[in-house]
């Protein structure tokens, strides 16, 4: 595969790159030509330890003596644009390659995993685990995609010219990119970003989730019309729910994108019928599906409801069915089962949203709550909960003063309306973030009781608790014990099917607590939830919030699945995914299918094949804890420096992250003037390190850790571990990836720095003990020394934008010694921000 991706990619990139210097635009000759002067002063300015101001104003005395500070600008900023296109050039050849260099019918992909099944006689026992697995990817809202729309359709094309080796057309898409602007003029709406996300379902997941389930289903001989389990892949939705420090999304967004759900999966409908009816031209057949089509254009076009469910649509779809058995021997009867299964699979939803909140809003709507009730709230927490579960309805809407809190009683409306236009289907959880509590929990239930279950038997709504912090996680135990105990949830439980989702924070646990110990906590909290879940005989299932990065649970996380062991319940997996990562690893149908079915099919062997290497035994737990607890120790210690909330505020370009216009979202939780850490959102935080080529999230500790283990005699046990144990590889794979990274040198200046040059010593230190640490426990020459292929798109994609992160850090160092800002200084380190991000694909 190595050599692949030298001849397929790498060498191709060099090729095609030469096409930019014909383009025909100003100045272009001269950007082009002088851009790898500047990249070649890059590398050699900071092996010889120049800083970027050096290396910049150099530069500038040796090739163009004499220019004013202006034209030096002006050329800084062609030059970011310059690198931006040659990022989206890059992606592009590296997608056209995907069936290339991934092998799309090995390891990890369910035609591997049935062929192990039929040799190892467990093909019966994977066919029962598919009745009742799932595999959900929830897209965010999140924003970490710097590519506007316009360009994303323009990589799309690019892509296809360069399978082609289509080099008019390569040249003329890429002379469209060169006239194209990569930036958002103003922050889009929710509503806006819920739109970008359809795109990805209309054009990507509903053509691969039907083709992995009509592939898998036909290679086990099943039956696709009737088959028991079309929730097998599921897509979630946050856009338009996901209200958690977004003061822009409201009752009304939420309908709006049901509403935009509804048409589009309808959209899709009716294109596949049309080519469907071409077909099905027989007598007793045709009519039926003539009627269909026509129905799904009048709820379309008319604005007629003509199907109210999808029940209603299935009902016509199988009299036509029945129709072609009976009287045409079931002539293009696979046709017509591949359809129905996709009604089965998308309904009238499409996706699956969810409505989130933080529980500090939860907490102010009860208060005023019981203000208007003339109830005096009580000090404990077991008295506020007799409180909460005993009021029995609430004030009329008009008497709420908080127009927050009116919003937020809407929004329990809003679902009961989604319920009504698109199935329960369309949005049946709402997820508590920050929860800390039994209390939490009783909040949201007790609301979705009076609201959406008024009048009800049962509240047609899942509670689910997001788990954060270290210490939150380390409490859920308790928590949801607590809450199966208690008769009135238990009730409800058991109207759900007993199941409890329960979803655990990656990005906010790492940002809380240092990268290994959010990862083993979260598993061992898998693990204790997992039984005190058994113990009550409820079914839990775990939902985990992950970003593109390692530091924000990303990385190669298909590994991660296959790796929980026995001791996690594995009935779904479900996970976010978000901006870069959805175009990366999804945006394409043959990566979204190749990452969609390593995902389904690590899950699956998890379950069907229980070894050493996903268990851990009680001594490997002891390492690990012990390990864990180390780099917390030395994560605390450095998150609890004084300049490290100063160091982010001042010195990152952390600030730059609202003014990007690539979401809708605020840069941190609460109103207040200044920075607080623990308003500070996990996306910025890691994005900032990510800028700086620090990546202090997905590493910090690891290094010390194994020192002090190496001291107290336990490094061989360490190594043993690695060879061993799964989750060990993973868990410091992934950390690898964030080293490589990085890039120290960029910010080497800092050390000079009388404000945070120890700061900068401290990470420096970390940084290359890690390194030299890691590779002694893998006994590896070099990180990531078992995957060449990651390891050297990495280091092209550093490479590229090397005269970026020069450039950002010519600025910011600029700014820091002279104690001024400087407008010009700003918008360099806003502009490179982009192209970093975008080579680094999984950055945020």
């Amino acid at each position: 595969m190595f050599t692949t991706y030298d001849t397929e990619v790498a060498k191709r990139f060099t090729i095609y790159n030469s096409l930019f210097l014909d383009l025909p635009f100003d100045d272009i000759f001269r950007t082009g030509t002088l851009l790898p002067l500047l990249s070649t002063a890059c590398q050699k300015g900071f092996q010889s330890g120049k800083t970027p101001k050096e290396i910049i104003q150099g530069f500038f005395e040796e090739m163009l003596p004499g220019k004013s500070e202006k034209d030096q600008s002006d050329l800084l900023f062609q030059m970011i644009q310059y690198v931006e296109r040659q990022v989206v050039l890059f992606d592009s050849i590296e997608d056209a390659a995907y069936e290339k260099i991934n092998d799309l019918r090995g390891k990890g992909s369910m035609k591997a995993l049935i062929d192990r099944t039929e040799n190892d006689h467990k093909k019966e026992e994977l066919i029962e685990k598919l009745k009742t697995f799932s595999v959900r990817l929830t897209l965010t809202a999140h924003p970490t995609q710097f590519y506007p729309g316009n360009v994303l359709g323009i990589i799309t094309d690019l892509e296809e010219a360069i399978r082609n080796d289509d080099i008019g057309r390569i040249n003329q898409l890429l002379q469209q990119l060169g006239k194209t602007g990569f930036i958002n003029r103003e922050k889009p709406s929710p509503f806006e970003e819920a739109v970008s996300l359809i795109w990805y379902l209309e054009n990507v997941f509903y053509q691969s989730i039907s083709d992995i389930m009509i592939r898998l289903l036909n290679s086990l001989n099943i039956p696709l019309h009737d088959w028991e389990n079309p929730g097998l892949l599921k897509i979630g939705f946050w856009p338009g729910g996901d209200r958690d420090g977004n003061p822009f999304v409201t009752h009304e967004t939420s309908l709006q994108v049901a509403d935009r759900l509804k048409k589009w999966i309808l959209r899709c409908y009716y294109r596949d019928l049309r080519k469907l009816r071409r077909r099905l031209t027989f007598k007793k057949v045709e009519e039926v599906m003539l009627q269909v089509e026509r129905g799904i254009y009048s709820t379309l076009f008319e604005e007629k409801t003509v199907y109210a469910s999808k029940e209603d649509l299935l009902n016509d779809l199988l009299q036509a069915r029945e129709a072609l058995i009976k009287y045409h021997d079931g002539l293009f009867l696979d046709l017509l089962d591949q359809f129905i299964l996709k009604v089965r699979v998308f309904g009238f939803h499409f996706a699956y949203m969810d409505m989130r909140q933080d529980s500090r809003k939860h907490d102010g709507l009860w208060e005023e709550l019981f203000q208007l009730k003339g109830i005096v709230q009580a000090e404990n927490e077991s008295e506020q909960i007799n409180q909460i579960l005993a009021c029995d309805s609430l004030p009329q809407l008009s008497l709420f003063k908080d127009s927050f809190h009116k919003e937020m009683l809407k929004s329990f409306q809003a679902i009961g309306e989604i319920h009504d236009r698109n199935g329960e289907e369309a949005l049946h959880r709402y997820i508590i973030s920050n929860c800390q509590s039994s209390k939490h929990m009783i909040e949201v239930y007790q609301l979705a009781k009076l609201t959406l279950g008024a009048g009800k038997e049962f509240i047609p709504l899942d509670i689910v608790p997001l788990f954060e912090t270290i210490d939150d996680l380390a409490e859920a135990p308790e928590i949801m014990t607590w809450m199966y105990g208690l008769p009135e949830y238990r009730q409800h439980l058991a109207k759900r099917g007993n199941k409890q989702t329960i979803m655990l924070g990656f990005s906010d646990g790492t940002k809380d607590g240092g990268y290994l110990k959010a990862n083993w906590s979260i598993l061992r909290a898998k693990e204790e939830l997992t039984r005190v879940s058994k113990e009550n005989g409820i079914e839990v299932v775990f939902f985990d919030g992950r970003g593109g990065p390692p530091a924000r649970g990303g990385g190669n996380m298909h590994n991660f699945y296959a790796s929980l062991g026995e001791r996690v319940e594995n009935s779904e997996i479900q996970v976010t995914i978000q901006g870069q990562t959805i175009s990366a690893n999804y945006g394409k149908q043959a990566s979204c299918t190749y990452n969609f079915e390593q995902l389904l099919s690590a899950g699956l062997e998890n379950h069907l094949y229980s070894d050493a290497e996903r268990n851990l035994n009680d001594q490997q737990r002891a390492l690990i804890q012990e390990l864990a607890d180390l780099g917390y120790q030395a994560y605390k210690d450095f998150k609890n420096h004084p300049k490290f909330v100063p160091y982010l505020e001042h010195v990152t370009p952390l600030k730059y992250f609202g003014m990007t216009n690539i979401g809708s979202r605020p840069l941190k939780r609460g109103k207040g003037e200044g920075l607080k850490f623990e308003d500070l959102r996990a996306i910025p935080f890691v994005g900032s390190w990510a800028q700086m080529k620090q990546n202090i999230p997905g590493f910090y500790g690891v290094g010390a850790a194994i020192e002090a283990m190496e001291k107290s005699g336990k490094l061989d046990q360490l190594k043993s571990l690695y060879q061993e144990s799964l989750f060990f590889r993973t868990l410091l794979g992934n950390s690898m990836q964030s080293l490589n990274k990085s890039f120290y040198p960029a910010t080497g200046y800092l050390k000079e720095n009388k404000d945070y040059g120890q700061f900068w010593e401290l990470m420096v230190e970390e940084y290359e003990r890690s390194i030299q640490k890691l590779k002694t426990v893998a006994a590896m020459d070099e990180l990531m020394g078992d995957n060449p292929t990651s390891k050297t798109s990495i280091a092209i994609r550093e490479r590229i934008v090397l005269p970026l992160i020069t450039i950002q850090q010519f600025a910011i160092q600029s700014m820091l010694e002279s104690g001024k800002t400087s407008e010009i200084l700003q918008k360099l380190i806003l502009r490179s921000m982009f192209g970093i991000i975008n080579a680094a694909r999984n950055a945020a």
